[in-house]
């Protein structure tokens, strides 16, 4: 399982002092999509230069013009970069192909995708599919994603808008999951996506327990109290931003989360 630091909202020389401070205690490197939008492919090239044995993922969050930006991140070193999983298809084929081209790797996000969309998105089993609880969701009041079980007795009633997120698509569809309002983030002991079980066995609707077929990441509020619960999803990349980058110390934030995923590992 790998620690994905998330840099966002301040300098390219903050987010290289970050990274370098906790650079011991994670794997793969966020440049992030304000990051990149402020300061340009800038931002990935000095992030590669600093970092070259690291996986730089540039969070560009493509969601039309496919070939042009996911070159351009992979010219200035990005060893993976990502496409909204609610792009058109077109737009994340073409992601897969230029990939592909490129000897890279792809990040699906699956930010406001229905369980139907991420069921048609999983054939693409050599990206990495993420379920991600935005910061306008966590800074809002929030959502957080619920538990298994939770998916099948209250998905009619997230169609129909529960949770207030504004529409059939966002409360079930946010993250691909049912939303619940609550606490921002993905909280302690709080819900496994078993949608992406349903993409996994390529049939909509129905519910696998497992969705170990495909390569999964979770992002969006986790902390260290979350990651028991986020554990049972197998993840192979956990997210995390602010619970390290805001931290009083960093340092120390990055090396327990380190040292949690060692132990929930062991067990």
């Amino acid at each position: 399982m790998n620690i994905q630091l998330a840099l966002d909202r301040m300098s390219i020389q903050e987010a290289i002092d970050m990274a370098k401070l906790t650079e011991p205690y994670i794997d793969w490197i966020e440049v992030g999509t304000s990051l990149i939008k402020e300061f340009g492919m800038a931002a990935v090239e000095s992030m590669k230069r600093e970092f070259p044995s690291k996986v730089i993922v540039a969070d560009v969050k493509t969601f039309d013009n496919a070939v042009y930006e996911f070159e351009l991140c992979y010219k200035a070193g990005a060893d993976v970069a990502t496409v909204m999983g609610a792009s058109p298809p077109v737009t994340v084929e073409l992601c897969m192909k230029t990939a592909q081209t490129w000897g890279r790797q792809v990040m699906i996000d699956l930010l406001h995708t229905t369980p139907e969309e991420q069921a048609a998105l999983a054939r693409y089993r050599e990206a990495v599919h993420c379920f991600h609880v935005s910061k306008d969701q966590q800074e809002g009041g929030g959502s957080r994603l619920t538990g298994p079980g939770a998916y099948e007795a209250a998905s009619d009633a997230g169609r129909a808008g529960n949770a207030g997120l504004g529409g059939s698509r966002s409360t079930t569809g946010t993250n691909g999951t049912l939303v619940s309002s609550g606490a921002g983030g993905i909280g302690a002991g709080e819900a496994l996506p078993r949608s992406m079980g349903a993409a996994a066995s390529g049939a909509p609707g129905s519910v696998s327990e497992s969705p170990a077929e495909l390569r999964i990441a979770a992002a969006g509020g986790i902390t260290l109290d979350s990651l028991p619960g986020l554990f049972a999803m197998k993840p192979e990349v956990l997210i995390v931003g602010s619970a390290i980058t805001k931290a009083a110390d960093p340092v120390a934030a990055a090396r327990s989360f380190q040292d949690c995923i060692r132990k929930l590992g062991s067990r």
